[in-house]
């Protein structure tokens, strides 16, 4: 069964966007939770660690970066109709 209507398409769409962006973002908090917690007892005993701190808790982030652009594939770059255009 094919689901023809544009409403219906754009809206699954829609919803697979935000799914994408919001488990990348609910993953990556939940990464750098434990990050953040190690990088800021190891910064109180030796400071000379804030550098690698700061870049293990920047890796995290790039899940979010990820997830926004399959967001943003979904969005703009695939075409629902692509199968109807042939």
């Amino acid at each position: 069964m094919a689901i023809t209507d544009a409403g219906v398409m754009y809206g699954l769409l829609a919803v697979g966007a935000g799914l994408a962006t919001g488990l990348a973002g609910i993953g990556a908090g939940v990464g750098e939770q434990g990050i953040g917690a190690a990088v800021v007892g190891v910064v109180a005993e030796e400071p000379g660690f804030l550098g690698k701190g700061l870049f293990l808790m920047l890796l995290p982030e790039t899940l979010i970066i990820f997830g926004l652009a399959v967001s943003l594939i979904l969005m703009f770059a695939w075409t629902p109709f692509a199968a109807f255009m042939q």
